[in-house]
């Protein structure tokens, strides 16, 4: 059973969150708060497995709780955001600070019941993170800083890096992106975050990455030095037109219920790319992304997992191994440099 403490100055979203979670029966609401002072008090006495956090709060904020509990009392906490620009930075933020996931509140683009059942993946997720692993994500090793050899960089106009990951993913990303130079192949990512969420995750990477990284658009070009990351609650697919690669941004089911999946990409690269690509899959819970690697594997890519121990969530690489779609598994700051020794190995691939 997964003791939850919902903190939300809200009664009804307080109430509905309750109802909804409460129809689980692997799930227990052992208490709700409606600051930070008081749940400060409940952590204390009812010890609860999980968090899930409004970030605007009376007396302290959101996210000066979330400081001082990571530091005191580290917990797995679930961000609960509107989805409006300014609190997708804030949501950000919480992420930096150690939240395991965000999540938007039931609104005009999301059903309650949407968003319980994506809430309670994610609190089954944050049940079993390991939440040591997230502040040091990014340092989570030396790094060796990956530089293009002039063989390569003629090349990889060809070549697509294909990155997925759901729980902790965030910091992942950035331990990836941040150590990959500045004319790295054009480079595709599925992170599971809701829409809003997904324009300021990437504005934040563009402004500490050398390659440049922005919320992929419909019919964008996937080009060497730059980064594209799945827009919230659209699928992104890989399509070839002539000598070039491009994206669709699309609707469609939830896979894994997600979206965007990492599923649907990954077939579109195995499709559309073949041997020319190499597949990450990061740090996530649940199985999105496996089937997809696998058959990116079956048309000729290279794939790599991170593994275990630098997961905060070791599920999706876990079951992307699983199918045998895996090449080799890697500590979280050996997978830049695997990457380009990987896109050597396939340079000639055209």
């Amino acid at each position: 059973m997964i003791k939850v403490l919902i903190v939300d100055d809200s009664a009804v979203v307080r109430k509905i969150l309750s109802d909804e979670l409460s129809r689980y029966e692997d799930i227990d609401i052992v208490g709700t708060a409606v600051d930070p002072y008081v749940a400060r008090d409940k952590i204390v006495k009812l010890k609860p497995d999980v968090i899930t956090l409004d970030l605007e709060m009376p007396r302290m904020d959101g996210l000066s709780f979330l400081s001082k509990l990571m530091k005191h009392y580290p917990l797995p906490v679930i961000v609960l955001s509107s989805l409006t620009p300014r609190n997708s930075e804030t949501a950000i933020k919480a992420l930096d600070l150690g939240a395991v996931d965000v999540l938007c509140k039931a609104g005009s683009a999301y059903s309650t019941q949407d968003v319980s059942r994506q809430l309670v993946q994610a609190i089954r997720a944050a049940a079993k993170a390991r939440i040591s692993a997230l502040p040091a994500a990014v340092d989570a090793g030396p790094r060796e800083k990956v530089t293009l050899s002039s063989g390569l960089l003629t090349k990889t106009t060809h070549q697509v890096i294909a990155i997925g990951a759901s729980t902790g993913g965030t910091k992942a990303i950035e331990a990836v992106l941040s150590a990959m130079p500045a004319g790295t192949p054009g480079t595709i990512i599925v992170q599971h975050m809701p829409e809003t969420f997904t324009k300021t995750f990437a504005e934040r990477l563009n402004s500490i990455c050398p390659m440049e990284v922005r919320e992929a658009r419909d019919k964008d070009h996937v080009v060497p030095g730059l980064a594209l990351i799945a827009p919230g609650n659209r699928h992104m697919v890989l399509h070839r037109s002539g000598g070039n690669y491009l994206v669709h941004i699309k609707g469609g089911p939830r896979v894994h219920y997600q979206r965007p999946s990492v599923d649907v990409m990954f077939h579109s690269v195995a499709k559309h790319a073949g041997r020319n690509a190499v597949g990450v899959i990061l740090t996530g819970m649940g199985a999105d992304g496996a089937k997809g690697m696998l058959a990116m594997q079956q048309s000729g890519a290279y794939n790599m997992a991170q593994d275990e121990q630098s997961c905060v969530v070791f599920g999706m690489p876990k079951e992307a191994i699983k199918l045998g779609g895996v090449d080799e598994i890697l500590p979280l700051p050996k997978i830049p440099k695997a990457i380009f020794t990987a896109l050597s190995r396939n340079g000639n691939a055209s």
